[in-house]
């Protein structure tokens, strides 16, 4: 299979690799970038196990609580600029407070606005604002106590990134600072229990073949493999993660202080998980005079 520049440029991104590197990945792997990834990981040539952050959707995200119930909504838009519209913040914050009588995206959209189903009223705004606008996607969470923190907030309740914490007991005060966490460091799931089984048995593959690669007796490597998914789970899971209010806890430990249990959290931040193709102007040039 021929390996473009593009290919090559992505996996090197994406991973911090050479291109040389990066070159031998996707031609070991037959051109499929998350196998190249895993290949880079394994020979210990890779920075980063994560796909490009590169995200082109704008908007806000949202959030609402009342009692027991919090909910998440994604509302993008074309620009940033339009992000900071006071007319599309009024929308927005209408749409959330629409939410939180609804459990997912489908009902929200049908769901009455002021006399209008919320997709009408996202249509009206389209028209009087002049971009393409959509509710992306909406999350719900339920508890003893739900708080809620916005990061980069554009306005009250509402920003790039929103976050949703439930506890049973504890306070307020701790559950806002477990979402000031949850927001800056992002975890995968809330134990091992949560984690999806196909990020576990991947990550577990490509420690064990990293582990081969030292060439150390297998007893050795059973060990070494049993070590590092520790490590592993402990960094990508919230209660096994180092609290940033306080490292020298887990937050698993900072909760048992508190008097409090986290039941469950959400995280959305605007355009996640979007990456729109972009094309340098000089490829652009060389299109048009292609022909």
């Amino acid at each position: 299979m021929a390996i473009t520049a593009a290919q090559v440029k992505e996996l090197r991104e994406t991973t911090g690799a050479g291109m040389m590197d990066a070159k031998k990945a996707l031609t070991e792997t037959d051109g499929d970038m998350e196998t190249a990834i895993d290949w880079l990981r394994t020979k210990g040539l890779a920075k980063a196990a994560k796909k490009s952050d590169r995200t082109a959707a704008e908007g806000l995200v949202a959030v609402c609580v009342e009692g027991g119930k919090g909910v998440a909504v994604e509302v993008n838009s074309e620009t940033d600029f339009v992000g900071k519209n006071a007319d599309f913040q009024a929308m927005v914050r209408g749409i959330a407070s629409v939410a939180i009588g609804v459990d997912d995206v489908e009902a929200l959209k049908a769901a009455d606005m002021g006399g209008k189903p919320v997709s009408e009223v996202l249509t009206d705004k389209i028209a009087t604002i002049g971009e393409n606008m959509s509710v992306r996607r909406m999350a719900v969470l339920k508890g003893e106590t739900v708080v809620s923190y916005v990061h980069n907030a554009a306005a009250e309740g509402m920003g790039k990134i929103g976050v949703l914490v439930a506890l049973t007991g504890g306070d307020e005060a701790f559950g806002r600072q477990v979402a000031m966490h949850i927001a800056a460091v992002n975890p995968a799931s809330l134990g091992e229990a949560d984690l999806d089984p196909a990020l576990v048995e991947r990550e577990r593959n490509v420690l064990t073949e990293q582990a081969r690669e030292s060439g150390k007796p297998e007893a050795v490597i059973e060990k070494m493999i049993v070590g590092r998914m520790q490590k592993f789970l402990s960094e990508v899971t919230l209660l096994g993660q180092n609290f940033v209010v306080n490292p020298d806890l887990t937050v698993a430990a900072a909760a048992k202080e508190a008097g409090a249990e986290i039941t469950g959290f959400v995280r959305l931040e605007v355009g996640e998980g979007i990456v729109v193709e972009k094309e340098d102007f000089a490829a652009e040039v060389a299109k048009v005079v292609k022909g």
